[in-house]
């Protein structure tokens, strides 16, 4: 087992050092000076829109909206939640922990820059995948896949992304999900991984099978609860050593750069393992979030795009970063843990016993609605590849939940080696899509700007941009 997964380790390294870390930085620092920093120039705007300000029809009708032949549509809060549920996982936990782990406190900081300059990639496919988005029986659909062969034409294309995303999200992360819940869980309560696994699964069951308004009215109530209890614990251990905070603070930014001769052989790992971990946790760029953003009912495609902005604002800015400081505020990221249980042992110093049982549940609710959410991701491309085949989506939830209990039964190396495998496969092929549409999210941001500066709230129609072709909504 050691061997494969040196070798994971070391496919993992070649792809992401030559390939993935590269069109990631470039893309987003591209995107953030074509569209003049708009993640920092409208971060207002994202607030209103998250709290339905901008608009008084999808203020009132915060859960669930129609549209005008009657059908049931998800809002953009939901929709942002939905995100937002697989965005904030265990790689809030246990994902910084690791990053920490393998790559010192300087990991932090390149989880930062991609938060900041990912938010402006996320801006661009999640409203791309709106402008592309496609009407349904129970509502709106779309992603990558729709965005590449309506945008692109590349039917080739979008049938790699949707088997790539498939095997990511639906298989391979739930992995990541089920074994991080699965080892914290028995550890609690002194049972056996495959019971923890056997329940998780039939949890899963009973949410997927309600189809997409179920999961999106279980990630609007849970999401927002779970950050907010999460958020409370941490500032609390935080506050309770704010004499550190400096030099916490020191130690990231000496570590990032390699200030200290110690730490100088770890400025490379500090990248390498910040930007995966930290797309892991935000997805900027990866071409997952645009999957939830496509489903949203709203007046304007760039709207979603900066909700799911903010997203990534959320999930490494405030939550990573406060898992973070509580790992370093407890002085013990060198002592050889790692993943989940770094994270649980420096709560348990600073809170005692009471701190590793909150720990527990919060990631039973950041596991369980990351795997109901990367189901979803999973079920939207198994509809593109096989939209009439009943057979082939049963296949698929049959397979999906396999992994789920397959979680209790791997180790956290390995886990990670096939997820980060995937991972970089997948966001290869979207952002080579994404660079080449992304003039389209930018003619949108201009059309949003325009209409706030006449002082209306901005509406989009198919004619604003009569010669982009396949746009089936927005009438």
């Amino acid at each position: 087992m050691q061997t494969f997964n040196e070798y994971l380790t070391y496919t993992n390294n070649i792809m992401w050092t030559y390939i993935g870390i590269p069109m990631l930085v470039l893309a987003a620092i591209y995107f953030t000076i074509r569209m003049k920093g708009m993640q920092f120039r409208l971060l207002p705007d994202m607030f209103r829109i998250m709290v339905g300000l901008d608009n008084k029809r999808e203020r009132k009708t915060k859960i669930i909206v129609h549209t005008s032949n009657g059908k049931k549509t998800i809002s953009s809060f939901e929709a942002f939640a939905v995100a937002l549920s697989s965005r904030v996982g265990t790689g809030n936990l246990a994902g910084v922990a690791s990053a920490i782990y393998m790559g010192g406190p300087g990991a932090i900081f390149w989880m930062w820059i991609m938060a900041l300059l990912g938010s402006a990639t996320a801006y661009v496919e999640s409203s791309l995948a709106q402008l592309y988005k496609r009407k349904g029986e129970d509502g709106y659909y779309g992603g990558p896949a729709y965005y590449m062969i309506s945008g692109l034409g590349r039917r080739w294309m979008a049938m790699l992304f949707a088997f790539l995303i498939i095997i990511t999200f639906g298989m391979a992360n739930q992995t990541t999900q089920s074994n991080t819940l699965c080892d914290a869980l028995s550890s609690a309560f002194s049972v056996e991984k495959w019971i923890v696994g056997i329940i998780l699964t039939i949890a899963t069951i009973s949410i997927i099978y309600g189809g997409i308004h179920r999961i999106s009215r279980f990630s609007s109530i849970v999401v927002p609860f779970m950050a907010i209890g999460y958020l409370i614990i941490a500032i609390i251990v935080i506050a309770l050593n704010y004499r550190d905070i400096p030099n916490v603070f020191c130690d990231i930014f000496e570590s990032a750069f390699g200030i200290r001769q110690a730490a100088g052989g770890m400025v490379g790992a500090a990248i390498m393992n910040g930007v995966k971990r930290g797309l892991f946790s935000n997805e900027a760029g990866e071409g997952s979030a645009p999957n939830a953003a496509a489903i949203a009912h709203t007046s304007h495609p760039a709207k979603q795009g900066l909700l799911q902005s903010l997203g990534v604002f959320t999930d490494t800015l405030v939550i990573c970063t406060c898992t973070a400081f509580v790992i370093l505020l407890s002085g013990l990221y060198d002592n050889g843990l790692d993943g989940i249980l770094l994270t649980k042992q420096a709560l348990v110093s600073e809170l005692g016993p009471a701190g590793g049982w909150f720990l527990t549940a919060a990631i039973f609710l950041f596991a369980y609605s990351t795997i109901i959410a990367n189901y979803f991701y999973g079920e939207n491309n198994i509809r593109f590849l096989a939209p009439d085949s009943k057979k082939w989506l049963n296949v698929y939830r049959v397979a999906g939940c396999s992994t789920i209990l397959a979680g209790g039964f791997i180790t956290l190396q390995t886990a990670w080696g096939f997820v980060d495998i995937a991972m970089c496969m997948m966001t290869i092929c979207n952002l080579a899509a994404v660079i080449q549409l992304s003039p389209k999210a930018f003619r949108l941001l201009t059309h949003y700007e325009n209409e706030k500066r006449k002082g209306r709230n901005p509406v989009f129609r198919r004619k604003d941009m009569p010669e982009t072709n396949n746009i089936e909504c927005w009438e």
